[in-house]
């Protein structure tokens, strides 16, 4: 990988983003591995959780500067078939039947805070910054939105999109953006505590669960929504880890995926 590094132990991967003399910004390279390894990160049953992680002081600036430049002079067909990309990358890890954790260990900046959006889970180093900075450039966290304000809901992002004021790790913690706060010397313990609590559940259960709050979180509370519910316990319950989850409980022992 050009921009990416790859490590995998003890079921879980670790996508390190690997550019840190641009502050980790991300171009249409960037952008292609991304998508490109968690697609095949997904379809990889040895895998059952993946930590997005950055190299040096900073976690993502957002879009490279030099990118930028090219797009200046793109069509309007280009802008679209660019932006395009990022949209499929951060769909790909938003649908990832993996977990995925975010290990912020820096300044998180526009496009970044929809990389960290995109993750079920994210961990920041107390002394990180952030910042929706796009309207500072006359343009819009348009692509990243839809994974932003679920993530730090409508109020904060109404203010944060329109104002690009760059906020403290408190102030992301504040609003739901992130998870969990850290100090430097003890961010890589508690990514590891929250992995270890991932890699011990049911791996199919995970699964289901990630898209279960995906499935349900936006829609109305509906007879047809109550029937889906209905039916995905019964499906789960009948499923092989459904079953053995629930025989190892009775007896008193571990369940077969930790053995």
């Amino acid at each position: 990988m050009e921009t990416l590094d790859i490590e995998i132990a003890n079921h879980v991967a670790t996508v390190t983003l690997n550019r840190p003399d641009v502050r980790n910004a991300f171009n249409e390279t960037t952008i292609a591995e991304i998508t490109r390894v968690f697609r095949d990160l997904d379809k990889d049953g040895s895998i059952r959780a993946i930590v997005l992680a950055a190299n040096g002081p900073a976690f993502c600036a957002g879009a490279d500067l030099n990118w930028m430049k090219k797009m200046a002079d793109y069509t309007h067909e280009e802008n679209l078939a660019d932006a395009g990309q990022l949209a499929d990358m951060l769909h790909t890890i938003y649908r990832c039947s993996k977990p995925v954790v975010a290990k912020v260990q820096g300044d998180c900046y526009a496009g970044g805070m929809g990389l960290v959006a995109a993750c079920d889970v994210a961990v920041s180093v107390d002394t990180a910054h952030f910042c929706l900075s796009e309207v500072k450039l006359g343009l819009i966290p348009a692509t990243i939105s839809p994974y932003v304000i679920k993530a730090m809901g409508e109020s904060a992002a109404r203010r944060y999109f329109i104002t690009a004021e760059r906020f403290t790790a408190a102030e992301a913690h504040r609003t739901g953006f992130v998870h969990e706060l850290a100090t430097a010397e003890l961010l890589d313990a508690k990514v590891a505590e929250i992995v270890k609590a991932l890699v011990s559940n049911s791996p199919n259960a995970v699964r289901q669960a990630k898209r279960l709050v995906q499935d349900v979180a936006s829609r109305e509370l509906t007879p047809t929504l109550i029937a889906a519910t209905v039916e995905g316990i019964a499906q789960i319950r009948a499923s092989d880890e459904g079953r053995e989850g629930v025989r190892s409980f009775l007896e008193k022992r571990k369940p077969d995926w930790l053995i």
